[in-house]
């Protein structure tokens, strides 16, 4: 695994909307399927029901400052236009919030990659807000 290094203020990453799976692994092993909301360099926003929600935060409450909740993320992002590439990463869920009735966003900031799991992600990142900048 490969540590990342992050500003202090993660806020000031550009995000970018995204609809992709995600499977989240936590401590104990057990796997849960969420879609990813928005993607950065150091994070992803997952938007569940509440049910998946009560799985990755038990209290139900968003996280306080120091006390986070390792999960291990996997999803796919398509750097080469032919075929997707895996992204295994390693991070904390920081931030929890209901959105609707029945639809939380969980924040997760990554803590560390496999292999070019970042490397992927910026370049994926890139091309998004690269896209978007472009007058139609």
């Amino acid at each position: 695994m490969k540590p990342v290094a992050f500003k202090t203020n993660l806020r000031n990453q550009q995000r970018v909307g995204v609809s992709v799976d995600v499977t989240i692994e936590r401590k104990d092993g057990s796997c849960l399927t969420c879609k990813i909301a928005n993607l950065s360099r150091t994070g992803i926003m997952i938007s569940c029901d509440q049910a998946l929600a009560k799985e990755l935060v038990p209290s139900q409450k968003a996280p306080v400052p120091g006390s986070v909740i390792p999960v291990t993320a996997r999803f796919s992002v398509p750097v080469v236009p032919t075929q997707p590439v895996s992204v295994i990463a390693e991070g904390n869920i920081v931030h929890m919030r209901r959105i609707a009735r029945d639809e939380f966003h969980v924040g997760i900031q990554f803590a560390e990659f496999e292999g070019n799991g970042y490397d992927y992600v910026d370049r994926y990142v890139s091309k998004l807000l690269s896209s978007s900048d472009t007058p139609s």
